[in-house]
């Protein structure tokens, strides 16, 4: 039996969903209370957005902060990690010459944003190698800092990896990072709900992260939090009328008329995983995660990136090198019903593998016999 009832979601019953990383799910009664928020906004929009809005969002606020181990005035509701990393790097003053250190893990989306900063400002954008398979935190941290030059201003690097699935150290990045000067962005899009975060302890100047993910909330729920030294100088995404506020949030989260039911509903979506054991639920879903590596490896024939306790409740394997990622992707959907990313990352193949509490054996029975008879074929 799944830890988290199949029922509880609005998944197609009909697919295999093992790709929660991606975009999430929400939970039947988050969901009921993010159109309870929608319908109250449509009821009477002057006094919803006029006049209740800010109170109602700094409502929202308070448990997230908590949850998260911040002060709620640090923080400010975004749409998306992938926005606070843009604004992020749009805030921070860098000039010619100046070096944002990140790894070659980052998620292809924000690296975009930070190279258009840097052909703004002629900044440089530096993507350190990693030697895989990883090892020890301290020898990734080594390997990090072979980048770090006299011209390092930022180290930018991921709670969790997109493209594969990695846990990295951010605690001691960030340590070395701040005994250096060096200014940390932590882009945590897979961090909250899939492993532990304490802010006001972890003391990074900077950290962003997707609620609408481990979190089940309502997508277009994220938040931002700076630390207060640089929240004067942060840019939202667009100016509004809260552009001239001097508190941080509502500098950013002022967007002109918007539908901010997703955020509203994060305190719902913090119940629901209160009411779940989360702790529990994610410790099994681990479980099933390194019988996923030990399982999927033998499938494949191919090595590991790095060992079961670098991942938590996602996974990355690499495929055989000459695999179609495309038309496995295709195949995999198409003819058994299994929704799972496949891709290349660095010139390699890999499948990542999401397990959330309504994953059971069997879905992921399902994709060893899938990926086995799709393999097979091409040998």
């Amino acid at each position: 039996m799944p830890l988290l009832p199949k029922s509880d979601f609005l998944l197609d019953p009909t697919v295999t969903f093992l790709n929660h990383g991606s975009f999430g799910a929400c939970p039947r009664e988050v969901f009921a209370a993010y159109q309870a928020w929608q319908l109250e906004l449509e009821r009477q929009p002057v006094l919803f957005l006029g006049r209740r809005i800010e109170g109602l969002l700094r409502d929202a606020m308070r448990p997230l902060a908590a949850y998260l181990g911040a002060d709620a005035d640090d923080l400010a509701f975004v749409p998306n990690a992938t926005a606070g990393v843009n604004m992020i790097a749009r805030s921070l003053s860098l000039e010619a010459g100046d070096e944002i250190l990140a790894t070659e893990h980052e998620y292809g989306a924000c690296s975009y944003g930070w190279e258009e900063v840097c052909k703004q400002t002629g900044a440089i954008y530096k993507q350190q190698k990693i030697a895989l398979p990883l090892s020890t935190p301290e020898t990734f941290v080594e390997q990090l800092w072979q980048g770090v030059t006299p011209r390092t201003r930022v180290v930018y690097i991921s709670h969790i990896s997109s493209p594969t699935a990695l846990i990295f150290p951010i605690e001691q990045i960030v340590k070395r990072a701040q005994a250096e000067g060096l200014i940390t962005v932590i882009d945590g899009a897979h961090g909250p709900a899939q492993a532990a975060i304490d802010l006001a302890k972890l003391g990074a100047d900077f950290y962003t992260g997707n609620c609408h993910k481990w979190m089940c909330a309502p997508k277009g729920a994220a938040f931002l939090y700076a630390g207060k030294p640089y929240q004067a100088a942060m840019q939202p995404a667009f100016i509004s009328w809260g552009y001239h506020d001097k508190r941080f949030g509502e500098r950013l989260e002022m967007q002109g008329t918007r539908d901010p039911a997703a955020p509203l509903t994060v305190p719902a979506a913090l119940q629901y995983i209160a009411e779940h054991n989360w702790p529990a639920m994610q410790a099994e879903c681990h479980a099933l995660i390194e019988q996923v590596w030990h399982e999927m490896h033998e499938i494949t024939g191919q090595p590991p990136i790095a060992n079961p306790e670098w991942f938590g409740q996602m996974v990355a394997v690499p495929l055989p090198p000459s695999t179609d990622t495309d038309a496995l992707k295709t195949r995999l959907y198409d003819e058994y019903h299994i929704e799972v990313p496949v891709h290349r990352w660095q010139n390699i193949p890999l499948i990542r593998v999401s397990i959330q509490g309504y994953n059971t054996r069997t879905d992921v029975e399902r994709l060893y016999t899938a990926l086995s008879e799709i393999l097979a074929d091409k040998s």
